[in-house]
């Protein structure tokens, strides 16, 4: 079982190397330039070189009141969104990554899971807004069937398996 703890401060080394089918382990940690700068967060060298290729995250689904079709968010804590309520004032962190299913899912919704989920997908960096305006500067695309797979592997038979 994997328990939050705290990471130390990322610096700028470079991601580890990964084939095209072998994803690479990426801290949101290592999302951002420390110390942060006056030009406010900047983008690391290791999430640059993460652009495109497959990685490995392990963080929290965001518990929304409002869950869209195709889309979740993974963050580096767990965090609850009253959409109603506090509308477009949340509590993402700046390192909060948009989860896109594949396009054969997009009218899916994604049930919140408690605890750590750890999930493979190839990263996306850099500014997109979607249809309601809202703007995502990371987002880890999904393939087919990852969710699936990530929960058979949470409830094995043989205890062999556990949730991330």
């Amino acid at each position: 079982m994997l328990t939050a703890r705290a990471e130390p401060a990322a610096r700028d080394t470079p991601a580890p190397v990964a084939t095209a089918t072998e994803a690479a382990d990426l801290k949101f940690s290592q999302f951002f330039k420390t110390p942060i700068g006056p030009a406010g967060l900047e983008p690391s060298d290791v999430l640059r070189a993460a652009d495109g290729r497959p990685v490995r995250l392990v963080g929290y689904m965001v518990a929304q009141e409002q869950a869209r079709p195709g889309r979740f968010w993974l963050t580096p804590r767990p965090v609850r969104m009253s959409e109603h309520a506090d509308g477009e004032a949340d509590d993402l962190p700046a390192a909060t990554v948009t989860v896109l299913l594949d396009p054969s899912q997009q009218g899916r919704l994604v049930a919140h899971r408690d605890g750590l989920v750890s999930l493979t997908g190839t990263l996306s960096v850099g500014r997109v807004e979607d249809e309601t305006g809202r703007v995502s500067w990371i987002r880890l695309r999904l393939p087919p069937g990852a969710l699936e797979a990530e929960a058979a592997s949470a409830t094995r038979p043989d205890g062999a398996g556990h949730r991330h």
